[in-house]
This record gives C-alpha cells, structure tokens and sequence, in this order.
C-alpha cells in the first residue's frame, strides 16, 4: 500500500504534469521511459524500489492520495477547481486500465484522501482541506458522487446496476432496541441535512 501525493513533489513548472494535464512529460534517465503524469512516475519509482529489494512483481494498492482545495495564500495550484480535477483525472486514470510505463495494463486500488476536511487538524490549511466533503456534511466539490434531485439537492449516484427489487434491512433478534435505534441514526443520516450524503428509509416496520 503506496501513499501517493503529486501534490507534495510538484512545482509550478510542473502543474500541468500533476494534474494529468496535456503536458511535454517526463523521461526516466535510467530506463528511458516515458511518463505524462506524476502519480505514475511516483508508483514506478516504488515498483522499482521493491523488485531491487527482490519482492518481484507485487500488486500496489494508492492507499491515499489527493489535492487540498485550500491553502495558504503563497501555495501554487491549490484551489477547489485543481483539486476536482486532480481527484476526477485520477480516478478516470486509474480505471482505464492503462497502468504505468513498469506495469502497463493494469487498473489500481485506489483510495482518495479524504472523504471529509479535517478543520481540526494542526499544522498547514492545505492539511484540513483535503476533503469531497466539509465537515458539516455540506460537499466541497463533485468527482461524480453526487446527482442533481428535481429539489436540487446534490444526491449520491445510483448503483452502476440498478434493481427495480426493493431491498430490506433486518436487524438481529437479539439487539435491544436502544441499540438498534443508535445504529439506525448512524447510518440513516437525513438526507435533507446532509445535502445527499445519507440513506433514504422508505417505510419502517415494526
């Protein structure tokens, strides 16, 4: 599991190349090959790393990566439009089964950071801001989570297959009902608060 942040090697000259942007890329002087982006000269260098080390080919997980939508006044790149289009041409990436010039057609297991900013967090803004979502629920920006309501409440996307099957939720027998109760409000987040972010329960029955 790699930690992966062309955000925290990148400089202005080199913007376009972290983004996934049209760019003049990037050649390795040792193997002479050719990179457009920088998350997959960061999962190279890493590839590399372990098979000098003689793990061989090892299957890597992007355990975290991602781009602040805010930051100091002196950062370069970091603004909301960046850091959609930082976290959207990453997953389109990942997903295309292109892979990297050391490991070609492939797709990897990738987890954005973060799901939420972290306004408590110490240290740098750009730190606390990583997040799809503020922390009061509200989003910071779509990478395709979310869908328009006839209301206009941003709302998750539907299932890639959809059923037209009702689905069920049964609690065990042996839950008292404080408990039950307790798990319902964690998961069932009111979607009218939580600007889509929640389930929506359409009948409880006793």
């Amino acid at each position: 599991m790699v930690n992966a942040y062309p955000f925290f090697g990148f400089t202005e000259d080199t913007l376009d190349f972290a983004l996934f942007r049209p760019n003049f890329g990037a050649r390795d002087r040792f193997t002479g090959l050719a990179y457009a982006n920088m998350l997959d000269a960061q999962l190279d260098a890493v590839y590399s790393a372990l098979g000098g080390l003689g793990f061989g080919d090892v299957e890597i997980v992007i355990a975290e990566t991602g781009w602040p939508s805010i930051g100091e006044p002196w950062q370069v790149g970091v603004d909301v439009d960046n850091a959609a289009e930082y976290n959207r041409n990453l997953i389109r990436h990942v997903m295309s089964g292109v892979g990297t010039p050391l490991m070609p057609n492939r797709t990897f297991e990738t987890y954005v950071f973060a799901l939420f900013n972290e306004d408590l967090k110490p240290g740098p803004v750009s730190e606390r801001n990583f997040g799809l979502f503020r922390a009061d629920l509200t989003p910071v920006y779509d990478v395709g989570l979310l869908r328009t309501s006839q209301s206009g409440t941003p709302r998750m996307s539907e299932p890639l297959n959809p059923t037209e099957e009702m689905q069920w939720c049964m609690a065990r027998t042996h839950v008292g009902l404080n408990a039950l109760q307790a798990s319902i409000d964690y998961v069932m987040v009111d979607a009218s608060i939580s600007e889509g972010v929640g389930l929506e329960v359409s009948e409880m029955i006793d």
